[in-house]
């Protein structure tokens, strides 16, 4: 296994290239990193400054790495349903970040409080899961909502569930990421 930084270029470059074959730009170059080739789940993340541009991922790893990073790079850019295409001008001016995942553990709770009181901040990403309704934040989420209750209401909001909901037949399971970025600055 490469360094993490090398391990970090490697993947977002992957995720560039995706899109860019997509777009009729880039030509992916073809890998032979052992590494790659382990399962692995992904999220691709795009932004055009501070703005959310896009954002696809696996909760579980069922292809290998190299595969799962490029195929959620081109859902991102390019079927996210709240979002358009992502359009070469804004190509050259969006920033990929790739989060690869832990597996997923579940978190016991009871109550809201106690799934609040167990969660740590900045460090889970977390999936709920209830009847047909599920949904994930990444642990990047919590820099916009630091405050353990608040972020496992806007969870269940995305849920399509009502922010102060609560049932003893909800699931959630946690995991953690090493998130890589292109470094480049918001436009």
């Amino acid at each position: 296994m490469p360094e993490r930084e090398e391990r970090g270029r490697v993947l977002v470059v992957i995720a560039r290239e995706a899109i860019g074959e997509r777009l009729g730009i880039a030509e992916p170059r073809r890998r032979e990193e052992p590494w790659l080739a382990q399962p692995a789940a992904t999220f691709v993340t795009l932004r055009l400054g501070e703005d959310l541009r896009g954002c696809i991922g696996s909760l579980d790893a069922r292809r290998p790495l190299g595969e799962d990073v490029a195929a959620n790079a081109r859902a991102a850019a390019f079927s996210d349903p709240r979002f358009g295409p992502l359009s070469r001008e804004e190509f050259g001016r969006v920033a990929v970040e790739v989060s690869v995942l832990s597996p997923r553990t579940p978190l016991e709770a009871a109550s809201e409080g106690e799934a609040a009181s167990r969660l740590r901040p900045g460090v889970d990403g977390v999936y709920l899961e209830y009847g047909d309704f599920a949904a994930t934040f990444l642990p990047q989420v919590w820099e916009s909502l630091p405050d353990p209750v608040e972020f496992l209401a806007a969870l269940r909001h995305k849920a399509r569930l009502p922010a102060r909901f609560w049932d003893p037949a909800m699931r959630l399971t946690r995991y953690t990421v090493e998130k890589y970025g292109d470094g480049r600055p918001p436009s």
